[in-house]
């Protein structure tokens, strides 16, 4: 039969061993979150700046409607000042 001091040894040895696996464990899972938060800032990032673009061509289209219904009605920069409705 074992002694007591050998099973305690390899009782230690054993928890050791579980404690290893554990600290490599935490590791790989603290080292995947990061990996995932940097994943997730990048496309907050390119999301950002897409709906920035899209605001910027939406004011451009609209800006360029209003002047195509000021020009039709007489009322635009391109008209000549004879077209133009008096007032």
């Amino acid at each position: 039969m074992a002694d007591k001091s050998d099973i305690r040894y390899k009782a230690g040895e054993v928890a050791g061993q579980a404690q290893v696996k554990k600290d490599e464990m935490v590791d790989k899972m603290s080292n995947k979150m990061e990996s995932a938060k940097e994943s997730c800032q990048e496309g907050k990032e390119q999301a950002s700046g897409f709906i920035q673009q899209t605001g910027e061509q939406m004011k451009n289209m609209a800006q360029g409607a209003a002047e195509a219904v000021k020009n039709a009605v007489g009322m635009g920069d391109n008209n000549s000042g004879s077209n133009k409705p008096r007032i």
